[in-house]
């Protein structure tokens, strides 16, 4: 699907159809669609194959008379209760009037473009809107950190309460996406390096500050990846050691009932057999010995903590 924005009287606007100076937002194209892009504005076709594939990671790629940025975008993912935040690759493709921006499925940054959210956002300055875009991303890369802290906080109440599989299985899943947001994060941060020194786009005197602010906004996503995963690693090795420690409290408490059962069908089967002189062949005996000795030894395994 393609959809075309101008920026008109300082908003982002829907135009009909393309313009110079317009952006166009390309969200899982159509090969016919791919191809009169590629017909109208002289692009690479393998622009639009990098850009389209999952796996493809953060990058510059220029070529006579365009520019392929690739830039990860985070994306949140619901499934039922849970949660999961993954990346996507997004692709940014210069041409010498337009911004062409290409994906496999509709973001929540691109949506806040489109939707006029962002304000300042001037379509026809093709570097200055790669760069709020950019700060975009880099901003929204840290709001969802946020939210993963909490949510893993939350969880983490949770097991403190009962161990169950459930919050197990979130904390890695949480675990997983910190995993993908600092991997991508760190692609980011070494396309934007590549973005300052000026060599693949163009740079004015004013987009310095706004790149520094980018690059700033991503050093700072990766290092809180890296706390928040690191604290969850933790978190994961100190469960992991508590959900043993209670295996092994239940095996001992296990073994020391075993013990106590044991003792009187030991004795009941002594004063079962057909033995003759056994000492107080009694029917009340046996089984005053049985809770005799069941006590002392309940008494001895209290003492070591068996129970």
């Amino acid at each position: 699907m393609l959809s075309y924005y101008k920026t008109i009287n300082g908003h982002i606007s829907p135009i009909p159809a393309c313009e110079p100076g317009c952006w166009i937002n390309c969200v899982a194209p159509n090969d016919e669609e791919i191809d009169s892009l590629i017909r109208d504005f002289g692009i690479e076709p393998d622009f639009f194959r990098a850009a389209m594939d999952e796996e493809e990671s953060s990058h510059i790629d220029n070529e006579d008379n365009s520019t392929l940025v690739i830039i990860d975008v985070p994306m949140v993912e619901k499934s039922g209760k849970n949660i999961t935040y993954t990346t996507m690759p997004l692709g940014i493709i210069l041409t010498e009037k337009n911004v062409i921006t290409v994906s496999i499925r509709e973001s929540a940054v691109i949506n806040e473009f489109s939707e006029d959210v962002v304000k300042g956002v001037q379509t026809n300055l093709k570097t200055r809107f790669i760069l709020n875009l950019m700060l975009r991303i880099a901003s929204k890369y840290l709001q969802y950190l946020k939210q993963i802290d909490k949510i893993s906080n939350f969880v983490e109440k949770e097991l403190r309460k009962s161990m169950k599989n459930s919050e197990l299985i979130q904390l890695l899943d949480i675990e997983k996406s910190l995993v993908y947001f600092s991997s991508s994060l760190k692609a980011n941060e070494i396309t934007i390096e590549k973005i300052m020194r000026g060599r693949v786009i163009k740079l004015y005197d004013e987009d310095q500050d706004l790149l520094e602010d980018v690059l700033i906004e991503v050093k700072q996503a990766i290092e809180m990846s890296n706390i928040y995963l690191n604290i969850l690693s933790g978190t994961m090795d100190a469960f992991a050691s508590v959900i043993s420690n209670n295996l092994n409290i239940v095996m001992k408490v296990l073994a020391s009932i075993t013990l106590l059962i044991s003792i009187p069908t030991v004795i009941t089967g002594m004063y079962g057999m057909n033995v003759t002189g056994l000492p107080f062949a009694n029917f009340w005996f046996p089984v005053v010995l049985s809770l005799g000795s069941m006590g002392v030894a309940y008494f001895f395994l209290r003492k070591k903590n068996m129970f």
